[in-house]
């Protein structure tokens, strides 16, 4: 399904796609160098063994495949701890045949819920200082550091003031969550709407407070608490009931009807994304379109 939508909308010139997680072993490197034979395929690696796994996979399907240098700028999740070990990855992919050497990566994942902005631009330059000090270290070696990437939703607008990175991996904005709302709050990086929600149906209603609705814990991503009932934030609240069902309440006079639908604004948008096969694409309450979550259920 990806290489033919690969195909079918390259018009000509290549279509350029980032694996920003590290790969490991020959499989993984084979389907790399597979999908690399359709687009222009950049992968970030933070071991020589993992460039050595993709150069030994572009050889054998015959293409090149790019390599930025992961860099761990405090997340703790993956890359590479410092300059040296940036410099030992860079030479490795120097002397491949079938790789090049296209910058560095630095994902601050940590940074982009961190509440206030001011707390955010301070975490977010220290975060910076630590891949700069390796681009630094790369360039100063005769490496060109083309891509600087990184960033999110959270730290856009400090990503661009801080300057470093030159290319910006924001992503939840599209949709944005509770989660996001609850931090960014009205910073500029929260201007954007709340886009995504859940409709659910109230399936009973024979309690005074609260009502029972068809979306539980496999509704929606959990980890990052609950949703908000939207139009309600204020004078209801959501708590999970189960797998199947959840539970609303509602302030005395406004009580909620059985069959009536609610919209939940999910906690973290992007796993919830992942629970469904279609989105709905709604203005006015008009249905414009109805998009297949073609990566639905692809993790592994």
């Amino acid at each position: 399904m990806i290489v033919e939508r690969l195909n079918a909308e390259r018009d000509g010139a290549p279509v350029s796609v980032l694996l920003t997680s590290p790969l490991v072993g020959r499989h993984a490197a084979e389907r790399a160098a597979q999908l690399a034979q359709h687009c222009e395929l950049i992968v970030a690696s933070d071991a020589c063994d993992g460039v050595d796994e993709l150069e030994a996979a572009a050889l054998a399907y015959d293409t090149t495949i790019s390599v930025l240098c992961d860099v761990d700028v405090g997340l703790g999740r993956t890359g590479v701890l410092g300059a040296a070990e940036a410099l030992a990855l860079a030479e490795r992919v120097n002397v491949a045949t079938r790789l090049h050497f296209r910058g560095v990566q630095g994902y601050g994942g940590h940074l982009q819920h961190i509440a206030g902005r001011e707390h955010r631009r301070e975490a977010t330059r220290v975060s910076t200082e630590r891949l700069r000090l390796v681009i630094d270290a790369l360039e100063a070696a005769g490496f060109n550091v083309a891509i600087r990437t990184g960033g999110g939703t959270g730290t856009l607008g400090l990503d661009v003031e801080i300057g470093v990175l030159n290319e910006l991996q924001p992503g939840s904005y599209v949709f944005m969550d509770r989660e996001y709302r609850d931090a960014l709050g009205d910073d500029p990086e929260g201007r954007f709407e709340q886009s995504l929600t859940i409709v659910t149906t109230v399936i009973s209603a024979n309690h005074d407070g609260y009502v029972t609705v068809d979306a539980g814990l496999k509704s929606m991503a959990t980890d990052a608490g609950v949703p908000l009932v939207m139009g309600h934030e204020t004078t209801s609240t959501y708590q999970f009931f189960g797998d199947e069902q959840g539970m609303v309440t509602y302030p005395p006079g406004h009580a909620f009807r059985r069959g009536e639908r609610l919209e939940l604004v999910p906690p973290h948008c992007d796993p919830t994304v992942d629970r469904y096969d279609v989105i709905w694409l709604v203005h006015d309450d008009v249905v414009l379109d109805v998009l297949d979550v073609t990566a639905r259920g692809r993790s592994q």
